[in-house]
């Protein structure tokens, strides 16, 4: 009798511990801290970084709406972009206490990206608009390989949209 209530009681516990372990592994996908540019890619040099870092500064103090850019090569355990900018914006939100009004998030390895907003500016930047953005101004810079000019024009269209 006392080996069976050992084995449940192992079995148990390494169960519980293989569930903590997922959850702490979605975690830990992200980064401790983030900046206007993230770009852990490495699809930017450190002056476009700059040059990216400075204009979303500016419209954070202009229109007090926090733009940051992810690069990321893997999503982890997530198999949608989608999903993983939403876990991203959360863990914004809760680890880290930052308050994006738009992400950014774009692979260059899996091709592709996404713009994820807080609902409180749909006034400024519906749906279709962010969808015209991506395939007017990003998209075929993108598709020149040319990352910087993409995200800088992208990211020109939606700070001139939120300073309307």
């Amino acid at each position: 009798m006392k080996k069976i209530f050992f084995i449940i009681t192992l079995s148990v516990i390494f169960f519980n511990n293989s569930l903590a372990q997922s959850k702490t592994e979605a975690q830990n996908i992200f980064a401790k801290s983030y900046d206007y540019v993230n770009d852990f890619e490495k699809i930017l040099t450190s002056k476009q970084v700059e040059t990216l870092k400075e204009a979303l500064k500016s419209c954070d103090t202009k229109t007090n709406n926090k733009i940051l850019i992810i690069t990321t090569p893997t999503l982890g355990s997530y198999t949608e972009l989608a999903d993983y900018s939403l876990e991203l914006d959360k863990y914004l939100n809760t680890n880290l206490k930052i308050d994006a009004s738009i992400l950014l998030v774009i692979s260059k390895q899996l091709r592709q990206i996404q713009i994820r907003g807080v609902e409180k500016l749909r006034n400024k930047l519906s749906d279709k608009e962010v969808e015209i953005i991506l395939s007017t101004f990003v998209i075929p810079e993108l598709k020149k390989g040319d990352y910087f000019k993409g995200l800088q024009e992208g990211t020109i269209q939606i700070i001139k949209k939120l300073e309307l």
